[in-house]
């Protein structure tokens, strides 16, 4: 009888489970790739659901996939989408996000953040406080941008950043019409400089740092890069920790995400964004 009924639970959370649609967000940790973070994420939910995911060819399929890649050395806002919701990540690509980034003057790397190799150490005293806010509206509006070398943009079907990592000669991408809503500096203290940034889809917090670096006749990278907002999902109120990936902590935060998606104001989409770059990952390929 225990056995019955514990088969007849598995039924029951297996339903709750492929019923799930909409969007929600998860806090992405410092370390893997967003993709990894949504295949723990599918990985936990079908574990729970008593779902077997291999060897059997007719097990439903979950259909899982987010709205925007995170670097692997980023944490923050990661808006998923589940069921029908994965049709409506296209929105999230092209939509409002915001960074919180520390900056670190006088030094240059290939990867443009703290996990890449140094290419470039240049002196940094004479850079002020007011030199950097005046050279930060500069960056404000719609602004042309050259993505990094490491990305998830793709040449030929595979990653930039794939190709780089095996020694492949890649050509930078054409700078692309980007737009910062608002970008202002909330400290200063050299070599580290911490920035808040509301931009639209396809922009790289990298690329900023770096060209602010090159503005200011030094150079530039990121130490830490957080994505505290993305839509209408904030860090604080709507990103779930990774102890509430569970069925019933989703479908709650699906209900409650409704309503923001309801009265989220549209942003206006530069017809030159390229949403379809950023990676929407159901698997990590």
């Amino acid at each position: 009888m225990a056995g019955e009924a514990g088969g007849a639970a598995l039924g029951r959370a297996a339903d709750k489970l492929f019923s799930l649609s909409g969007l929600f967000a998860v806090r992405k940790p410092k370390g893997p790739t967003s993709a990894a973070v949504l295949n723990l994420l599918k990985e936990r939910l079908l574990a729970e659901a008593g779902v077997q995911t291999k060897g059997n060819k007719r097990n439903r399929v979950l259909k899982i996939g987010h709205g925007g890649t995170l670097d692997s050395a980023a944490t923050g806002v990661l808006v998923v989408g589940i069921g029908k919701g994965t049709k409506m990540l296209g929105t999230m690509l092209a939509g409002s996000k915001k960074y919180t980034a520390i900056g670190m003057l006088g030094k240059a790397t290939d990867t443009l953040d703290a996990t890449g190799k140094v290419t470039e150490e240049k002196p940094y005293d004479q850079v002020t406080k007011g030199d950097l806010e005046n050279v930060l509206q500069k960056f404000t509006g719609d602004i042309m941008q050259v993505p990094p070398l490491y990305s998830a943009l793709k040449k030929d079907g595979e990653r930039l950043s794939t190709l780089m990592k095996r020694g492949e000669a890649v050509e930078a991408k054409p700078a692309r019409p980007v737009r910062v809503y608002s970008l202002s500096l909330q400290q200063f203290q050299p070599p580290l400089f911490t920035l808040d940034v509301e931009c639209g889809g396809g922009f790289y917090v990298r690329s900023l740092v770096n060209d602010i670096g090159k503005e200011l006749s030094t150079c530039a990278s990121v130490q830490e890069l957080t994505r505290t907002k993305q839509g209408p999902f904030t860090l604080e109120e709507h990103a779930l920790h990774e102890d509430k990936w569970t069925i019933d902590e989703i479908a709650q935060s699906l209900e409650h995400c409704r309503a923001l998606l309801l009265g989220e104001p549209a942003r206006k989409k530069l017809k030159t964004e390229h949403p379809g770059e950023c990676a929407v990952v159901c698997e990590d390929k």
